[in-house]
């Protein structure tokens, strides 16, 4: 067991952080949390960092537990939600010693906890937060997936019913364990294709028989609760199924096509639903901007991005981060995607006009702290946003803009005062998502001439570049889950003097930048130098000049 020396102290010693930054963050952490933790949110410290720390100083083992044959069954030995909430995977066990992957093997309160529950003797190795947490993941999926098999199996008797019962469950279950985000059911002429989005990208899967595709869809609809006599409407419906730690939230949707009814499952695991702020692929300067922007006491913070680029997420993050007795957080959404503890919550509904702005209207009269508005989408909801903003709310929304700095002339043509839009507007954020390369396929390459251009007129120096050449672990795409690329445009006294003055959009984002701003490209290309994306994902989500 290595000497019971203090994370801090450590930290301190090898010149990681400074004596100040271990103070400051020791006054400032939340109750309860850890220090490795209120560290790498504070942009002080990386997963990185930390493991080198404890590898070289202390001579712990790493390990990398995508390529560690894991014994899965001493995950029941302390429980996936011990595991998740202590960051602590047992992950081998030989005679009376257990190995266990630690994100901070010097928390001897857990160790003494692990060895009080299991009888064995632990033996700390370290691995990063986030590889820990995907492998429970990963372990309780696969858990999951088998249990709803035999969970939905059970429900259905019936000879004629078994076959579309038995096909329902298959592809449900490879869903989950592709980690799927959508499952799509699509009717042709003559077959039915079922395609599975990993990681942003849909991919056929498997083809089925078209006599086969009128039974499959009437099952999906009787677990949804949907009018099975009714193929001529669109329907929607919602289906939570619950497997020991994980719950799932399926979305079904069925719209009539010409050659019958398209499905569209999608599937939400409500236990990763909201990440900190720190696991959002945050550059380390933007973790502190963000945290900065969300955490003052009024005015409007806009996420900024195409569909499906991560902004519900980073806005539940955001809530979750300012959520707390004291205060009062109400959202207004469409739809409400994951539902929140201590949140309230209010679901948009046309047809008896509950719209943005209607909902928006009666939530200021209920004495928000913070509001969160699911998408400005017209002129009246962005006003009472602004007007919110003005009045001592923090407001939190998002907006279809390219890039940052583009949400004030965006609001400006929505009718809003210009002196309204800069005095209320805090700062934007614009997002995107990139397919992340697969940790066990990586390898190093030499870039082209073309890459090397694209590098050096950013001025980002550059030796080597990676890629995936493609494993089973990735279903030899090269790709292993997906990560954000970020531009945060901050509004500070600076840029509200430009815009008061009516300079022009160029001149306000060179202030922008010489005041730290990096660019959705430029923040995208560090990510690639570091090795967790390729050049081309990232051009593929943000323009080059």
């Amino acid at each position: 067991m290595p000497t019971r020396k203090r994370l801090g102290d450590l930290l301190v010693e090898a010149s990681i952080i400074t004596p100040e930054q271990l103070q400051t963050t020791l006054q400032k952490k939340a109750p309860g949390q850890r220090l490795g933790d209120a560290l790498v949110e504070r942009g002080y410290l990386t997963d990185r960092q930390l493991i080198e720390v404890l590898e070289f100083q202390l001579g712990i083992a790493h390990v990398a537990l995508n390529l560690f044959p894991i014994d899965t069954k001493l995950l029941q030995l302390v429980g996936a939600e011990f595991s998740r909430q202590n960051f602590a995977l047992p992950i081998e066990k030989e005679d009376d010693i257990i190995k266990v992957a630690m994100a901070d093997p010097l928390d001897y309160v857990v160790i003494d906890d692990i060895e009080l529950m299991t009888g064995f003797t632990v033996q700390p190795v370290i691995s990063a937060r986030k590889d820990i947490l995907e492998t429970i993941d990963k372990l309780t999926k696969e858990a999951a997936s088998i249990a709803l098999s035999e969970n939905l199996s059970q429900e259905g008797e019936d000879e004629d019913e078994a076959p579309a019962i038995r096909l329902v469950n298959q592809i449900l279950s490879r869903g989950i364990q592709m980690q799927a985000s959508d499952i799509h059911i699509d009717a042709h002429e003559d077959k039915v294709l079922v395609r599975y989005r990993v990681d942003g990208l849909l991919s056929t899967d498997r083809v089925l028989q078209m006599n086969q595709f009128p039974s499959l869809v009437a099952r999906i609809k009787i677990m949804a609760n949907l009018n099975i006599t009714e193929s001529r409407l669109p329907q929607d419906g919602r289906v939570r199924l619950t497997q020991g730690q994980q719950t799932i939230d399926m979305r079904i949707s069925i719209l009539p096509t010409v050659y019958g009814e398209k499905v569209v499952i999608r599937l939400l695991d409500l236990a990763n639903a909201v990440k900190p702020i720190y696991q959002l692929g945050f550059n380390k300067r933007y973790v502190q901007t963000f945290i900065e922007l969300i955490e003052k006491p009024s005015g409007i913070v806009l996420l900024t991005g195409p569909t499906g680029s991560g902004k519900t997420t980073t806005l539940y993050s955001a809530l979750q981060h300012l959520n707390e007795e004291s205060v009062n957080i109400i959202t207004v959404e469409d739809p409400v995607e994951y539902q929140m503890e201590g949140v309230n919550q209010v679901q948009v509904n046309p047809q008896i006009h509950l719209t943005f702005a209607s909902g928006l209207r009666a939530i200021l009269r209920q004495d928000p702290n913070i509001v969160m508005v699911g998408e400005i989408r017209d002129e009246e909801t962005a006003e009472i946003a602004i007007r919110a903003a003005l009045t001592g709310h923090l407001v939190l929304s998002t907006l279809h803009t390219n890039d940052a700095i583009s949400t004030i002339p965006r609001l400006l043509d929505m009718n809003i005062e210009p002196y309204l839009v800069i005095s209320a507007l805090n700062g934007a954020v614009s997002q995107r998502l990139v397919r992340r390369i697969c940790e066990s396929c990586k390898e190093e390459y030499i870039p082209s001439a073309i890459e090397q251009q694209l590098f050096d007129k950013r001025f980002i120096k550059l030796d080597t570049l990676y890629k995936g050449k493609g494993c089973k672990t990735c279903n030899e795409t090269g790709f292993k889950g997906r990560l954000s690329i970020h531009e945060i445009f901050v509004v500070d006294n600076e840029i509200r003097e430009l815009l008061f003055n009516n300079r022009s959009m160029s001149e306000v984002k060179r202030a922008a930048m010489k005041n730290g701003m990096i660019p959705l490209l430029d923040d995208g290309l560090l990510k690639v130098k570091a090795g967790l994306t390729t050049v081309e994902e990232v051009l593929r989500v943000a323009k080059a000049d």
